[in-house]
């Protein structure tokens, strides 16, 4: 799927940072979302690197990267420590400075990386999600009901962890299966790739700690955020699928702009897996987005 890209290892404090890079120019990184890996940017990642160097990781708990052991307050799966360990691939690949591109976990994963690092990220393109905490704080029964896995996987372990292990490949078919599209969409070399990582030793307790992060340390992040005062200041912006569940249940941007400075967005005309659903769309959306820092850039040098 990535025949042009290279792939790298490395580690940050003890844990394992798997992903590829490839092409050429300024540096975008791609972060993915559950239950998924780099994997889903395969049809993206290509046309992307004619214009950029493409560095795709897999967050800590999924794909080839590690999964450190979980702890009390879930702080080894926060998405503090994910936005370390991107910062982190960045400056191994020679970049203090880049552009964001990141579907659903790691959108959250973004979101914490443009917050503690406004030094390092330029500008974020975000995929189907609100924030974390008005998610959750706005949540109704229509949500609830299609994102059963945000209320399952937090629970004490060692259920979830147990029903996931029990059958990986189930679930991660039932998780995204159940959206719009079925799974349709997804190439079969890349639902093979899924499954396979998801039924590695440690994924089942990784997975659910993210969640359990999301719902308690996660939180605790952006609560001290609002209570500073602090916000975006990147450019943002945010797509969703217009047959998924996100813009059905929450006013996106009216959302984002409650923490954010420069917001913009709107749909695609797909479900949750822009990646794999939209790709075309996808790319044209970034190119315009990403390329326009380029011009700004260009611009300032001439005007200096």
């Amino acid at each position: 799927m990535f025949k042009d890209f290279t792939p790298f290892d490395l580690q940050r404090d003890g844990v394992a940072l798997h992903g590829r890079i490839g092409g050429s120019g300024p540096a975008l990184l791609l972060l993915h979302g559950h239950p998924q890996t780099h994997a889903i940017w395969h049809r993206v990642a290509p046309a992307l690197a004619s214009h950029f160097t493409v560095v795709l990781m897999d967050l800590r708990g999924y794909g080839d990267s590690g999964r450190p052991a979980a702890d009390a307050e879930h702080l080894a799966y926060s998405k503090r420590e994910m936005a370390r360990d991107a910062v982190a691939v960045m400056r191994h690949h020679g970049f203090d400075r880049f552009q964001v591109l990141a579907h659903d976990r790691g959108a959250r994963v973004a979101h914490r990386l443009a917050a503690d690092h406004p030094a390092a990220v330029e500008r974020l393109l975000l995929l189907d999600i609100a924030p974390t905490l008005a998610m959750y704080a706005n949540t109704s029964e229509a949500f609830a009901r299609a994102y059963w896995h945000w209320f399952f996987l937090i629970q004490p372990p060692p259920l979830p962890e147990a029903l996931l292990s029990s059958d990986p490949a189930r679930y991660v078919r039932s998780v995204m299966g159940g959206r719009h599209a079925g799974l349709a969409p997804f190439a079969p070399e890349a639902l093979a790739e899924y499954e396979r990582c998801a039924a590695l030793p440690g994924t089942a307790e990784a997975v659910c700690e993210d969640y359990r992060a999301s719902a308690s340390i996660d939180l605790v992040h952006d609560r001290e955020d609002i209570a500073a005062g602090r916000r975006l200041t990147q450019p943002l912006r945010v797509l969703w699928g217009e047959h998924g569940v996100v813009g059905k249940c929450f006013d996106v941007l009216a959302l984002w702009r409650e923490v954010a400075d420069d917001v913009s967005g709107g749909t695609l005309p797909c479900g949750h897996y822009l990646p794999e659903e939209a790709p075309d769309a996808l790319v044209r959306e970034a190119l315009t987005f990403f390329q326009k820092s380029r011009d700004d850039n260009s611009s300032s040098s001439k005007d200096i």
